[in-house]
């Protein structure tokens, strides 16, 4: 289950949800200034980017949301992405969107515990990890878990959606 941190313990939603769930995970806090990118919070941590993932979220024609989660360092492929969810296209959520349609901010938004559970997509390259690393739900917190059990507590599906 998550360790404490050496702070308060910060128990985000994300963490509830796995706990709930049973889905073992570990727990990392740093400090956060200022939220640029996740290539930048990985390379402050000394974390490969290859396991570290960020979230995005998009909207299709639709009006559905779809929540992708790849490298911190790949490009989302639109069409790829659309494609993977049945949709004819994808576009990202506007940043001042991010908390009226997820419940997170940008930064700490997370595939688990959002206000609804949207349809969820892992770039492939997670498929042969045995862990990821994702936002815990807030800055300053990270969630590492096995990419399969991202996988059973999002109902989502691992995807070829990154641009190659």
């Amino acid at each position: 289950m998550g360790k404490p941190s050496k702070e308060k313990d910060v128990i985000t939603n994300a963490m509830r949800i796995l706990d709930r769930s049973k889905i073992s995970y570990r727990v990392n806090t740093y400090q956060c200034g200022e939220f640029i990118d996740g290539v930048h919070i990985a390379d402050m941590l000394g974390q490969p980017y290859e396991s570290s993932f960020k979230t995005l979220v998009t909207s299709g024609k639709s009006g559905s949301y779809y929540v992708f989660a790849i490298p911190v360092n790949a490009e989302l492929d639109m069409k790829k992405a659309a494609k993977a969810v049945g949709e004819k296209s994808v576009e990202m959520l506007h940043v001042k969107d991010i908390n009226k349609v997820t419940g997170y901010i940008r930064g700490g938004c997370t595939p688990v515990g959002m206000k609804k559970q949207y349809v969820t997509v892992v770039d492939e390259s997670a498929a042969g990890l045995e862990e990821i690393i994702i936002s815990g739900g807030r800055l300053g917190s990270q969630i590492m878990l096995a990419p399969q059990d991202l996988l059973k507590v999002t109902g989502g599906s691992f995807g070829d959606i990154t641009v190659k």
